[in-house]
């Protein structure tokens, strides 16, 4: 398997809808392959640390405050353009 493949099927490992023999190959390449085992790690430990999170309530004035912020921020963007990345 590939790198290019295995991101392929990276989402339906994750939610355990894999056939065996594609959870094998892709269980194979993760032995080996150390950035994509990273890959699949941090997505993991991410889904999970999103998961298990409680909303939490903004105070009014942050709240205030980051909407302002993000507002000046997207007319400022409107007057100069979009940045390229």
């Amino acid at each position: 398997m590939k790198c290019s493949e295995f991101l392929q099927e990276l989402t339906n490992y994750l939610d355990g809808v894999l056939d065996d023999r594609t959870k094998s190959e892709l269980e194979d390449h993760l032995a080996w392959c150390h950035n994509c085992y990273v890959v699949c790690d941090t997505t993991k430990k991410t889904i999970e640390i999103y998961r298990d999170s409680q909303l939490y309530e903004l105070p009014d004035d942050l709240r205030n405050r980051l909407r302002s912020a993000i507002v000046a921020k997207c007319e400022a963007r409107k007057k100069t353009g979009p940045r390229e990345v």
